[in-house]
């Protein structure tokens, strides 16, 4: 990409434990990359592949199930602010290969190499939390969901999973509702564009995908000194694409 004067784009892809953002990004890839679409190099990253490594105290309490990890100090911001700084210059990055089925210890050891792509979707509960990596995304999106479907969708995974419907209500209760209304919820007001019932919104989804691959097309194009000034200006592209989806109300209103 650097020899053609191209940088990977952002896409932030935010919301609350169990909203759908996988699968939103999911279907965000799939429009994107494919036969006859404008770039086939399209990859997904996890916030989760940036936890920082607990301390033996801390590891014995996320053993019992005490320890928050949808607290914004569970993760190491500095490795990935990092990280997509290199990967949005096009330089390749390894990162760890979170699996939630492996003890957070072993999860750590597995690591892949980021391929170079076009479009890098990052998911995260905390994505816009820090300015500092919030500001790196071309593109926020917001997946709006209601607690109760979160909540249904968590229990459904942790049961997967082989854990007990109490231990899972208890840290919901615990962590993770406090943590969303206390961390995520109040960076929605960042997003560029909000979608209402996650993955469920498909017209949504289709009405994003267009607008997204219009700037994908507009900076994948761009030199690094337009590239530069775009990013200097105090987020035109994003107001752009805001305003755009606004002037449709099925983006902004649930189906």
């Amino acid at each position: 990409m650097s020899a053609n004067n191209k940088r990977t784009i952002l896409i932030g892809v935010a919301g609350g434990s169990s909203s759908g953002k996988t699968s939103v990004c999911e279907r965000i890839m799939q429009q994107l990359s494919g036969p006859g679409q404008l770039s086939s190099r399209v990859d997904m990253l996890s916030m989760s592949s940036f936890y920082r490594r607990l301390t033996d105290e801390e590891r014995k309490a996320a053993q019992a199930g005490l320890f928050n990890f949808d607290h914004p100090d569970a993760f190491d911001f500095d490795l990935m602010v990092s990280t997509l700084q290199d990967a949005r210059m096009g330089k390749p990055v390894r990162v760890a290969e979170y699996d939630p089925s492996l003890s957070l210890a072993a999860a750590q050891q597995r690591h892949r190499e980021l391929a170079l792509v076009d479009v890098l979707l990052v998911k995260g509960i905390l994505l816009f939390y820090q300015p500092r990596l919030r500001d790196l995304f071309d593109v926020k999106l917001f997946v709006d969901c209601d607690s109760d479907t979160r909540l249904a969708r968590r229990v459904r995974t942790d049961l997967a999973r082989g854990r007990s419907l109490v231990s899972t209500l208890n840290y919901h209760t615990e962590f993770v509702k406090p943590a969303f209304e206390g961390f995520c919820l109040p960076t929605k007001k960042y997003a560029d564009l909000v979608l209402p019932r996650g993955p469920e919104n498909l017209v949504a989804v289709e009405l994003m995908v267009p607008r997204i691959r219009d700037f994908v097309a507009e900076a994948t194009q761009a030199s690094p000194s337009k590239v530069a000034r775009r990013d200097r200006s105090n987020g035109k592209t994003a107001r752009h694409l805001s305003e755009s989806a606004a002037a449709q109300p099925q983006v902004s209103r649930p189906h």
